[in-house]
C-alpha cells in the first residue's frame, strides 16, 4: 500500500472533518485561514464546507477586513 502522508485533501469535499490532520491541512490552505479560525467557523456553522465558507466570509465582512 502506498504511503499517503503527502495526501492533503478531504475524503468528502462537501464536509470538513477537523479530526483528520490531512483534511485540516487542505481546508486551511484552501480557505487561507489558520487552524484556530477554521475550528471557530466549523463550531459556528457545522461541518458543511459551504456553511463554513459563508461563516468565514461573514466574519471577514463584519470585521471590515477583506
Amino acid at each position: 500500500m502506498a504511503d499517503e502522508k503527502n495526501n492533503c485533501g478531504p475524503q468528502h469535499r462537501s464536509r470538513i472533518n477537523l479530526s483528520d490532520d490531512y483534511e485540516a491541512c487542505y481546508w486551511t490552505d484552501k480557505l487561507g485561514v489558520s487552524t484556530k479560525r477554521l475550528e471557530d467557523a466549523v463550531n459556528q456553522a457545522a461541518a458543511s464546507a459551504r456553511a463554513v465558507e459563508a461563516e468565514l466570509l461573514h466574519n471577514t465582512l463584519t470585521s471590515g477586513k477583506l
